[in-house]
């Protein structure tokens, strides 16, 4: 079954990891259903949230992958409720 997560990611670098971030994003593009970026002014700061639904072990390997990214600190929150496919 499937399960609905929100995944929050602080780029604190966003110039050193952002193209490695959004190569990751792009490749579960599949359980990925919205994404939000809040850049700060000064650049030196990158905010993402990003909504899946997916197995959990989908979306622990996303949360894995972008939380080896040099630069990004990553907190998931998973719901307990398992969903159907859409």
């Amino acid at each position: 079954m499937m399960r609905i997560a929100v995944i929050s990611a602080i780029l604190e670098d966003p110039n050193s990891s952002q193209k490695e971030f959004n190569q990751v994003v792009s490749e579960y593009v599949d359980i990925v259903r919205g994404r939000m970026g809040i850049p700060f002014e000064d650049g030196e700061i990158g905010i993402v949230s990003i909504v899946v639904v997916g197995s959990l072990d989908e979306i622990n390997s996303f949360t894995g992958r972008i939380g080896n990214i040099n630069n990004v600190i990553v907190k998931t929150a998973i719901s307990k409720k398992e969903v159907g496919e859409n």
